[in-house]
């Protein structure tokens, strides 16, 4: 058996990946984090995908446990703005479009409106939820029920503070059983195979494990520097390499907390807004292709705290791609070391927590039988290529075409098999057989509502549509805005909740 499993590196991604471990196998295996207090985590606000809710599920901790410790929000949608054009919005919500019959409400829309600026409050109940800044909590703490289809519950997502939530875990493992070194990594072993043997750190000695785990972020260390396996970079159809982020105050009593991302386009790139309690996570996401770092520093600083010189900025250098192989050996890749995509649509953490899920699944034992790291690489590599194509078709659907980074994103090569799907869309909307093959985390949904709300939606609603009868279409869409009024009426501001939460 594999009773020994070192991770190098903390941060968010070595203690999600220490946590889920310790509980899935618990005294059986001895986990050991070896973290540097030489290294500093990235430890922006971070946005999540809804699957993080299984995450702390799995852990066996509720929001009144972590949230408060990690300045935790809540999240319903992904707000984009100027994306379409400068001054139009829209939200991609975690909210499934209802299906009627052999079409769902998208279709249908198409058919009987077709108004773009309006489609997703036409069709889905989130977004007036997030105008109205309401929790998906009432005060009892009940879970908001009564979605489109009746009886389930809507998902929603956090936002966090990364650096509070890593400090978090690590209290919580090493409650658990967790070993926690605190030292610098000197060098790294191998034995003739070319097998991680052991580490060597500055105090501890040597640091000898059965499977090594790399969370040493956009480094490597461990996969590409000592094992040397292959990067590749995604930057040909995702050239977003670079980011400055800001810590800002904010009044959350004054303003209100909006219970969603928002993603701002800007002439070279987007800016996140993320809501914390008690502050606000931004940052800009750019090319240097197109933009200098003291030009995207000052672009974010009058957009998002003017008159704030003293906040201090966090420049970025985003390695944008994935290692051939997150798996090679003795050693697994988790987060940002195994790779990533620009966080456009919230999949940092993501990645983590479906890496170590498939370790899981996939832990060797003392055979290190390879088709279990050749499923899990399969896995990791489906993942993240289903992300990167989602993401740019983001900017290729884009109508947005006033600059030459928004002009270039139009000619960029996309991925193989998405000029074809892009294609196909413009007489239907994508459809489960249409999209991306492998697991990637994005429903159908997702890809229709962004085509639709980026302005790239077919130039004409099925002909089927026309034989229908479209009673149903009518009477869902005309319930849509009386079930957000009842929502709003029941559900307390986000702000609100919150504060009960955290007092």
């Amino acid at each position: 058996m594999i009773r020994n499993v070192v991770i190098v590196g903390g941060g968010t991604a070595g203690w999600m990946t220490a946590t889920y471990l310790n509980r899935a196998f618990g005294d059986s295996v001895t986990v050991t984090v070896v973290e540097s207090a030489q290294v500093p985590t990235i430890g922006v606000g971070e946005a999540t995908f809804s699957t993080i809710r299984h995450f702390f599920s799995y852990l066996g901790v509720e929001e009144r446990d972590w949230m408060p410790e990690c300045a935790g929000s809540y999240k319903l949608a992904i707000k984009f703005e100027n994306w379409r054009e400068p001054g139009t919005h829209f939200y991609h919500p975690f909210e499934r479009l209802p299906v009627l019959g052999d079409f769902d409400l998208a279709d249908w829309w198409l058919h009987l409106d077709g108004k773009v600026a309006e489609f997703d409050r036409r069709c889905l109940v989130i977004p007036a939820i997030c105008d109205a800044q309401r929790a998906p909590r009432r005060l009892d703490g009940s879970l908001l029920t009564g979605t489109l289809e009746q009886g389930t519950q809507f998902p929603y997502a956090y936002h966090f503070d990364a650096a509070l939530l890593a400090r978090y875990l690590t209290r919580l493992g090493t409650a658990r059983g967790v070993q926690h070194v605190l030292d610098h990594v000197t060098d790294v072993k191998q034995d003739e195979r070319g097998w991680i043997s052991h580490l060597v750190t500055g105090e501890h000695g040597e640091i000898r494990g059965d499977l090594f785990i790399d969370c040493t972020g956009f480094r490597g260390l461990l996969i590409n520097k000592v094992l040397g396996e292959e990067f590749l970079s995604f930057e040909d159809v995702l050239p977003n390499n670079r980011a400055v982020a800001l810590r800002v105050p904010r009044d959350m009593a004054k303003h209100g907390i909006d219970p969603y991302t928002t993603a701002t386009a800007m002439d070279s790139g987007w800016i996140w807004t993320i809501p914390l309690f008690g502050r606000v996570g931004t940052g800009y996401v750019y090319s240097d292709r197109f933009c200098s770092p003291e030009d995207a520093e000052a672009t974010l600083r009058a957009f998002a705290a003017p008159g704030m010189p003293e906040l201090e900025a966090n420049h970025i250098r985003m390695r944008i791609g994935r290692n051939r192989r997150s798996w090679v050996r003795n050693c697994v890749a988790i987060g940002l070391s195994s790779g990533f995509v620009e966080p456009l649509e919230s999949t940092g953490i993501f990645f983590i927590q479906h890496g170590v899920e498939q370790l899981v699944k996939c832990f060797p034992d003392a055979t290190w039988d390879q088709g279990l790291a050749d499923a899990y690489n399969a896995r990791v590599a489906g993942v993240m290529d289903g992300v990167r194509e989602f993401l740019v078709l983001h900017y290729r659907a884009a109508a947005r075409d006033d600059t030459p980074y928004w002009k270039a994103a139009k000619t960029r090569a996309v991925p193989s098999g998405l000029e074809r799907r892009l294609e196909a869309w413009r007489s239907m909307l994508p459809d489960p057989a249409g999209i991306h093959p492998h697991f990637h985390g994005f429903e159908p949904y997702s890809w229709r509502v962004m085509l639709i709300g980026l302005g790239a939606q077919p130039a004409a609603p099925l002909p089927a549509l026309a034989h229908a009868d479209p009673g149903a279409a009518l009477a869902a869409l005309d319930d849509i805005p009386r079930r957000a009024r009842q929502l709003m009426e029941e559900l307390p501001s986000c702000h609100a909740y919150l504060k009960q939460l955290n007092d």
